[in-house]
């Protein structure tokens, strides 16, 4: 059995699709696609797929992470291009690896967000940022199935800041102002999304848009104290690849005629 790791796109209109229509979707393309998966036993067998972390329904995100199980040994980049091709624009897999390390989930320990507000002046945001920095804690609440919960959305928060970003300015219809944070937050128990992280910017800083934030997740991997970045989850196995010899099945793929 081959295992290959996926990353993942939802971007324009594709970001208000909900994780179950990407499952939908994605196992349609496997069937397109051909992709010799390898399937869980039982009455009900389904394809043995492993989402990872999924981002909310209405954000867009660069780094969605999925890993699939094979009966036979594809080539990874190939595997990639048929998935892709069998995807609608906007879902692109945009990278695969073959597995040589475990703890794909452990290493998605943090996320880089981009919340684009349109309406917000830059110097709004950067004095909403500052309060939410200096803040000890910051209590929101948040509806869940259980009813109303509160919680700090403060302790999650790694960075957050407000930045300028190439080009912003050029895809915008008009002239009202348009300010970019950037946030860095650690995934936690119970997690802290960035619509939370907006609510606590209306707690502490009176900061509300006159229109809903854009909100786009650029990266997740683990969290780097020292720097404060997040590093690409996927690193680990490319760098395995690249020490170690070739799998059986790896060898057996790239050997196969045409």
């Amino acid at each position: 059995m081959q295992r290959i790791r996926l990353r993942y796109t939802k971007r324009g209109r594709l970001r208000f699709t909900s994780h179950r229509d990407f499952q939908r979707a994605f196992e349609r393309a496997l069937r397109r696609a051909e992709v010799p998966m390898a399937y869980s036993a039982g009455f009900t067998p389904h394809p043995k797929v492993s989402y990872a972390n999924a981002a909310p329904t209405g954000t867009g995100s660069e780094a969605e992470y999925l890993e699939i199980a094979l009966t036979e040994a594809r080539d990874p980049d190939k595997l990639r291009e048929l998935l892709d091709e069998s995807l609608p624009a906007g879902l692109d897999v945009i990278e695969a690896v073959e597995v040589r390390t475990s703890g794909l989930a452990d290493r998605l320990a943090a996320s880089v967000w981009e919340l684009r507000l349109d309406g917000v002046a830059p110097a709004d945001a950067d004095r909403a940022a500052a309060a939410f920095n200096a803040a000890g804690t910051v209590e929101v609440q948040r509806m869940t199935k259980n009813g109303v919960r509160s919680f700090d959305a403060r302790a999650a928060v790694a960075s957050l800041q407000s930045v300028t970003t190439h080009g912003s300015q050029a895809d915008r219809p008009t002239d009202q102002p348009c300010a970019i944070l950037r946030l860095v937050v650690r995934h936690v128990t119970p997690a802290v999304r960035p619509d939370d992280v907006l609510s606590g910017l209306r707690a502490v800083a009176d900061l509300a848009p006159p229109v809903p934030a854009e909100v786009t997740r650029l990266a997740q991997g683990l969290f780097d104290e020292e720097t404060g970045t997040v590093t690409d989850p996927l690193a680990p196995d490319r760098e395995a690849a690249a020490t170690e010899p070739p799998t059986a099945g790896a060898t057996a793929a790239a050997t196969a005629p045409e």
